[in-house]
């Protein structure tokens, strides 16, 4: 269903994102692929950056998700997210 709606609803990044989550809650590896698409086309869509960062960084690809972070900081810095911001600092800072 949600797969449905992600190609129904190309331009809206909430159906993609609740795909990404729900195929990384299951710990399938098409998770990071529909992650990587969705920053690509919906680079300002905030909440993306820290659950792809945190997927990444479970599967262990620190700098990758260090990278991820790094996006997902200027993302909400742009957006003026500061709860967002916040969050995604405090991920980074953890990171070596």
């Amino acid at each position: 269903m949600l797969r449905q709606l992600a190609a129904a609803r190309p331009h809206d990044p909430f159906p993609r994102y609740g795909l990404a989550m729900e195929l990384a809650k299951r710990e399938d590896h098409e998770a990071v692929a529909v992650f990587e698409s969705l920053l690509s086309d919906h680079p300002a869509y905030v909440p993306s950056y820290l659950m792809f960062g945190n997927l990444l960084l479970g599967r262990g690809e620190r700098a990758r998700a260090a990278e991820v972070l790094d996006r997902g900081i200027e993302a909400a810095s742009a957006a003026g997210d500061a709860h967002a911001l916040g969050e995604l600092q405090s991920a980074r800072a953890e990171l070596p």
